[in-house]
Parts: structure tokens; C-alpha cells; sequence
């Protein structure tokens, strides 16, 4: 296999014999589980062993992605504060966010920023996040000027989450100098700082991904905060890759540092319980985190991307406790029993089996790491069988999501790809600096088909890290934010999505935590059941749209849409109109509205 210079020269042989052996936190050799066969058949709606079929006519799609950045009023560029010293952070970011801080119905968009180094005094460039209001008709507007984001922050990831459970989104924004930031979400377009308060300051670590989850379903999120390594300007390391030239270290290098869970104890407050609660992990070097119900026991558990270390997987043992379970489970290692740069993460039901799968994109050299869940009980490598490690084993991963872009009822997924080394064609001269995002449409049995060169401008090259997606007007289909290393993000309009039907549900919770998320939302149409977890994180330092977007395909209505809250709460609701926004409130039944601006007459629907 191809092989990069970059994070293979130090240390290889002890990372094989160490980690090989006992994954994160020791243990037995990985359990291979016996390959279960997918055939596609249909089975009733009700059943838990659903249809892997297409729900539109034949396999195939008509999608455009029409980059629409500019006529949107986006004009913003990213800076990482490098200035030839090659800091290892720099090159890291940036994360974004889709969500909408406002209630009016339309995603807003976060874009997060870097900072000139402490001690670059002279021509000291001022830097700030930006913040775009979503006015309509896929305009937005910059609201950043005043709204308590427009402070100087080195960032790194965003986590968006209702902490007090007040109806508006706040945010938790990781930092790789100085405190990572709490911000409230005062109303009015304004963000109050709360980190002191809470207690949340992360310990002034190398902040990296960030999601909440209510680990312990008393109905207030808590926060997980993913932290890389050990570093500071003073101590940084000189690194080189190719003739001598000063280079971006690998991670070797560098002392890992634990994930923090802090419990929200209420009133604004947070308690660090990462050692009780069994979450301590002292190689650190973690990127992405995932949230999923990978056992379907109704509580969630957290799947972690590691550079260069054995991924995990935090099994939650429903006490209040998680136990690390990463090589039994399968997803601490590829097949070759080699750690890979783990970087961007997601979840979901890949395959309709109701059953959620893990992707993983890692370093140029390495391809994707998609584990494939097989039983609830344990993951295998399916990369290559599933068609995604050719087209990307020559890519250097960063975000990733899994999302059904052309709505026929199969889940899909990018990957966003670009590399650290601006002059890495002149020792792989097959590898790109700037690279384009790989578009892997779903064909069915957990395969894959890339499809990223036919799809407008998303072929577009990018030196990209993080990214996400939202409906940004309404029209049902998803589109596509990418963010660029010292570059403009682009925003891609999906068109002919649509051409599909499609279901979009927003969930309210009143015992559980407002966000739904932890939620389980299973959409049976025509013998096939959906399934799709309302979480917070996964792809690389970014946060997805909370919305579930559910494809329906020819189909104009969902027979029933089965809610199951993780107070215990189900609610059922029968012959769900498709083209919809579907409001349901935990206990309370839905409401369907055709505008997703919520300025249409809703539709009442009553649960069961």
C-alpha cells in the first residue's frame, strides 16, 4: 500500500506493537464478527429487520451542487495565524456551524477563525468568527458586530446545544490557547460569555471536537469536550518532512491529553467528571467525536476519531459510567491492525438495518475507515468491500457526514479533503495540496458509488477541513458549507434533490433536554424504516443541522413516524404528509408545516 512520509517515521514500530495489541485502554485482540449478509428484501414496516431497497424507481441520481457563496453575501476568508513557524495548530482548522440562533426557522451559519500567535506583536492582524444571519431566498447578512462572538479567540471546534433548556441554541467553542468559550444565547442576535461560571474553561487544553449529550437522561445536556496534545508555542517542536525544509510535526511528537465530560448540574453550573465517569484517556490526540446507539439499548454511547492512536468507542453502561470497549467492539483499528490519523466522524444507519455504522477519514495513504456495524454488538472494516478505499486512499480526510443528499431513502456521505504540506506534490507527486471533496452515493447493500466529479462544484478543489450541512431555503433538499485552510468557505446549493420527497422533523422536548437530542427517530414508508439519531457533533471541528432529513423518495407519505425520547417517551405518528416540516413535541403530538419559515397553517397531528 501507499504509504506517506508524514506520521510513519516515528515510532511505527512501537505504535504496532503497543496499540495493535490493546487499543486504547488495553484489553484482548480485536473480535472479528462473522460477515452478515445484506439481500436487500423487503419486510413490513413494523419490523425491526427493514429493507435496504431504494424507495425511487431505479438507482441513480440528478443532483447539482452550485456553488453559491458569493450571490449569498458570504465574503469572508479564513486566517490561521501561520507565519512560517509552522505551529502544528494552524494548520488544523477551521470548524463551522450550521443552526438557527434566532427561532425564525432558517439555519444560520458560524464560520470559525484563527488568531496571530502571542508573541507576533508588529503587523498584528485583528481576526474574529463570523456570524451570517439567514435572511431568505439564500441570502445572508453578517451579524458579528456586537453580538459577543466579535472577540479574538485561536478556535478550533463548535458544539451548538440548548444547555438551559430556554428554546436558543448556545455554543461551546474549543480553543487551542487560553480557555475554551461558553457562550449563552441571550435572544435578540446577542451571545453572553458564561465560561467561569459554568466551569467549562476546559483547562485552558488544546481543545479539539466538542458535542453535548445527555449521558444520564435527567433531561439537561451535558458536554464532552475531545482535547489533542500537549503544546504551546514555547514548546514547540522543529520538525522536517523533506530536505530539511521546517515542517509540521507529527503527533508522536507530542504528549496526548485526556477527554473532559462535565455534567450539567443545573442552573447554569457544570461539575468535571471525567474520572468517575470512566471517560479518562491519557493518549489523548483526539479529533472527532460521534454519538450513537451502537447496542440500540436507548442510551447513548460516544465513538472518538484519534491521530495516530486507537480510536474508542465509550459504551454507556446506563449507570452514569462508560467503559471503553473500542477493540472488542471492532473500531479501534483497521484491518491491518495499524492505527490510523483518525480525523472526522460520523454515525448513522448506513444500511437501513437499523443498526448505526461509523466513518472515520484519516491521513493521505490511509483511505476511509468505514465500520461497518454488523450485529449491535460489534463493528468490521467493510472499506473496501463497501467501494470507498480506492478513491480515497490518496486523500487527506478532514470533515465528514453522512447525509441523503438526493433524498431517495438511501443515506450518503462527503468527505472533505486537503492536505497540511503546501509542497507535498514534491515528494508524493500523486497527492494534492488542494483536493476535492469525495461524494459517495449509496447503491444499495452498504456500497458505494463516488460520484463527487459529476455533481456541479463540489468537484471544485479546497485546502478544506471542516464541514457541514443544512436546508438553507427551504426546499427540502440539504446543502453543503466547506470551510478552507487561509481560504473562503464555499457554500454549495443542493438543486434536484427535491425531485425527491422528502420529510423534515424537528423535535421539542419537554421531560428530555429541548434539543431532542439522544433521540431515535425511525420513518417507515412502502416496507422501509429510517433511521436517524438527533445528536450533536460529529464531522471534523463543525456542527450539523439538528433537523432530521429524511428522504422519502416517490412516496407522498410516511405510513408512520415512531419517536422514541430518551426519557422512555414514544410517540407515534400515522400517514405524515411528505414536502414538510414536522414540528412534534415530546408527549404533546407534531405539527406540519409546508414553509419551513413557519409562517404556513400547520397541520395537527396526534400521537399514539
Amino acid at each position: 500500500m501507499f504509504r506517506t512520509t508524514h506520521r510513519r517515521t516515528v515510532g511505527l514500530i512501537s505504535l504496532i506493537v503497543v496499540f495493535g495489541a490493546f487499543g486504547c485502554r488495553g484489553g484482548k485482540p480485536p473480535v472479528k464478527p462473522n460477515p452478515e449478509v445484506i439481500d436487500g428484501t423487503q419486510t413490513p414496516a413494523n419490523t425491526s429487520n427493514v429493507s435496504n431497497a431504494s424507495l425511487v424507481d431505479a438507482p441513480g441520481d440528478s443532483v447539482t451542487f452550485t456553488d453559491i457563496t458569493a450571490q449569498a453575501g458570504i465574503n469572508w476568508t479564513h486566517y490561521s495565524g501561520a507565519r512560517g513557524k509552522k505551529y502544528m495548530p494552524e494548520v488544523e482548522t477551521p470548524g463551522c456551524a450550521f443552526f438557527d440562533y434566532d427561532g425564525d426557522g432558517l439555519p444560520d451559519i458560524l464560520l470559525l477563525n484563527g488568531a496571530d500567535w502571542p508573541e507576533v506583536i508588529t503587523g498584528r492582524k485583528q481576526t474574529r468568527v463570523a456570524l451570517y444571519h439567514n435572511e431568505g431566498g439564500g441570502k445572508f447578512k453578517d451579524v458579528t458586530a456586537g453580538s459577543g462572538l466579535d472577540i479574538e479567540m485561536h478556535t478550533m471546534g463548535v458544539a451548538v446545544g440548548d444547555y438551559d433548556n430556554d428554546g436558543k441554541d448556545d455554543l461551546y467553542i474549543t480553543c487551542v490557547l487560553g480557555s475554551s468559550r461558553l457562550f449563552h444565547n441571550e435572544g435578540g442576535g446577542k451571545f453572553k460569555e458564561m465560561t467561569q461560571e459554568a466551569g467549562v474553561d476546559n483547562g485552558g487544553k488544546w481543545g479539539s471536537g466538542a458535542v453535548w449529550v445527555d449521558y444520564d437522561h435527567d433531561g439537561k445536556l451535558d458536554l464532552v469536550v475531545g482535547n489533542y496534545c500537549k503544546w504551546t508555542p514555547e514548546t514547540d517542536i522543529r520538525c522536517t518532512v523533506y530536505k530539511g525544509e521546517k515542517s509540521y510535526c507529527t503527533p508522536h511528537t507530542y504528549t496526548g491529553d485526556s477527554i473532559r465530560l462535565y455534567h450539567n448540574e443545573g442552573g447554569g453550573k457544570f461539575k468535571d467528571v471525567t474520572q468517575k465517569a470512566g471517560m479518562t484517556w491519557s493518549q489523548g490526540k483526539t479529533w472527532g467525536l460521534a454519538v450513537l446507539d451502537f447496542d440500540g439499548d436507548g442510551w447513548e454511547d460516544i465513538a472518538v476519531a484519534n491521530d495516530m492512536e486507537a480510536n474508542c468507542l465509550f459504551r454507556n453502561k446506563r449507570d452514569g459510567t462508560f467503559e471503553e470497549i473500542g477493540v472488542v467492539a471492532g473500531i479501534a483499528l483497521p484491518e491491518s491492525g495499524q492505527a490510523k490519523a483518525g480525523m472526522g466522524i460520523d454515525a448513522a444507519d448506513m444500511d437501513n438495518s437499523g443498526r448505526e455504522s461509523v466513518l472515520v477519514s484519516n491521513f493521505s495513504g490511509e483511505g476511509l475507515s468505514f465500520f461497518y456495524n454488523a450485529d449491535g454488538k460489534s463493528f468490521r472494516d467493510k472499506t473496501v468491500e463497501a467501494g470507498m478505499m480506492e478513491s480515497s486512499l490518496l486523500k487527506m480526510g478532514w470533515g465528514l457526514f453522512i447525509f441523503d443528499y438526493d433524498l431517495d431513502g438511501r443515506k450518503d456521505a462527503l468527505v472533505c479533503n486537503g492536505h497540511i504540506y503546501d509542497n507535498v506534490q514534491k515528494f508524493q507527486p500523486d497527492v494534492r495540496f488542494a483536493d476535492r471533496p469525495l461524494l459517495y452515493h449509496n447503491i444499495g447493500n452498504a456500497k458505494f458509488e463516488e460520484v463527487g466529479e459529476k455533481r456541479g462544484d463540489v468537484q471544485k478543489p479546497q485546502v478544506a477541513r471542516g464541514c457541514s450541512y443544512a436546508d438553507i431555503d427551504g426546499d427540502g433538499d440539504l446543502d453543503i458549507l466547506i470551510m478552507a485552510l487561509d481560504g473562503k468557505p464555499r457554500l454549495l446549493r443542493n438543486d434536484g434533490g427535491n425531485k425527491n420527497n422528502w420529510l423534515r422533523i424537528k423535535l421539542e422536548g419537554v421531560k428530555s433536554n429541548r434539543d431532542g437530542y439522544g433521540a431515535k427517530i425511525e420513518v417507515a414508508v412502502a416496507g422501509v424504516t429510517q433511521l436517524y439519531r438527533v445528536k450533536s457533533g460529529s464531522s471534523f471541528l463543525s456542527a450539523l443541522e439538528r433537523i432530521a432529513t429524511i428522504g422519502l423518495g416517490k412516496y407522498s407519505k410516511a405510513d408512520t413516524v415512531k419517536i422514541s425520547w430518551n426519557t422512555g417517551q414514544v410517540d407515534t405518528y400515522k400517514s405524515v404528509d411528505a414536502n414538510v416540516l414536522l414540528i412534534a413535541t415530546e408527549g404533546k403530538g407534531a405539527k406540519a408545516y409546508t414553509k419551513q419559515d413557519l409562517k404556513s397553517a400547520p397541520k395537527e397531528y396526534t400521537g399514539s
